[in-house]
């Protein structure tokens, strides 16, 4: 692992080069190994391209990053989301549910291990055994509320919503996925640092709407249409008032400007086709809670 440099105070990121990346297996449905397979070697060559330029847009933002070695047969390693939920110092690791990405666990346990030696991370721990729970990309900190949303039903077991919440000690707050397509929170849903959330209406049951509503005043709700959902507007990562995501429409984009926030653009179409985009490549490592850093950056 290329270890992390934090030289400034700003958003710092596990992520994993996409060396070998690539759709052949399918657990979502937009995994195709057959249409990946079809297209040679030029989605492997756009995957290379367009992971350099998020990693560099998010350089550029003032971003550190620590990189988890790539490793074979594990093509989907480069979605570092998935590998941990961390919030002040504290690390919960993640128990995949698929046998496709089990393999992941002690790659993700050893990458852990060397930032707690490096002190970038101070205490790890895993769920209890029999527990589902897929990192944070199921696991959303909303920095505003000081609390966790977590996707569950798809991916992550809702029962491991409670002990997240006693692990960190804050809120977490369940919302079961309604559709396949959108399999992981992040694929539906994004807390911004203003309390607005960017989210898809249809990928949640009822009750989990309900939920969002409740705690959502009307005005800080940016919902997406069907168009936006699917390129995976929702899958953004926040810097401040700039928001780094692989596309986004005309419509959003005034949206977005009126509450302050500017777009990074930077194409992902090769992830799309494994149902991931630029939140799901990218674990932050420095999410605080209001208590222990009260006025310090998200």
């Amino acid at each position: 692992m290329t270890a992390l440099v934090a030289n400034s105070d700003g958003p710092r990121f596990l992520m994993c080069r996409p060396h070998y990346f690539s759709v052949s297996y399918s657990i979502n449905p937009w995994m195709d190994p057959q249409d990946w397979s079809n297209s040679g070697s030029d989605l492997a060559l756009a995957a290379q391209q367009q992971w350099s330029a998020l990693h560099e847009a998010l350089l550029a933002k003032g971003a550190s990053i620590a990189l988890v070695d790539p490793e074979p047969g594990l093509p989907d390693l480069v979605f570092t989301a998935n590998a941990a939920i961390v919030l002040d110092g504290k690390a919960l690791l993640s128990r995949f549910r698929h046998a496709e990405r089990q393999g992941e666990e002690p790659v993700f346990a050893q990458a852990f291990d060397m930032l707690r030696a490096l002190s970038a991370i101070d205490t790890v721990a895993v769920p209890p055994k029999g527990t589902v729970l897929e990192g944070a990309g199921d696991c959303i900190w909303d920095q505003h509320r000081g609390q966790f949303w977590m996707g569950c039903g798809q991916r992550s077991d809702r029962a491991a919503a409670a002990f997240v919440g006693d692990y960190f000690g804050v809120d977490c707050v369940p919302l079961e996925l309604a559709d396949a397509s959108y399999y992981h929170l992040d694929t539906a849903f994004c807390a911004l640092p203003s309390g607005d959330v960017i989210y898809y209406p249809e990928a949640f049951a009822p009750v989990a709407r309900a939920a969002i509503e409740e705690r959502v005043a009307p005005e800080q709700r940016i919902a997406l249409d069907d168009a936006e959902a699917a390129s995976f507007a929702a899958n953004t990562v926040p810097l401040d008032h700039a928001l780094v995501m692989s596309s986004c429409s005309g419509a959003l984009r005034q949206r977005l400007a009126e509450r302050g926030y500017t777009v990074v653009a930077t194409p992902l179409h090769a992830f799309l086709r494994s149902g991931g985009s630029a939140c799901c490549l990218t674990l932050r490592l420095a999410h605080q809670s209001q208590r222990t850093k009260p006025n310090g950056p998200p």
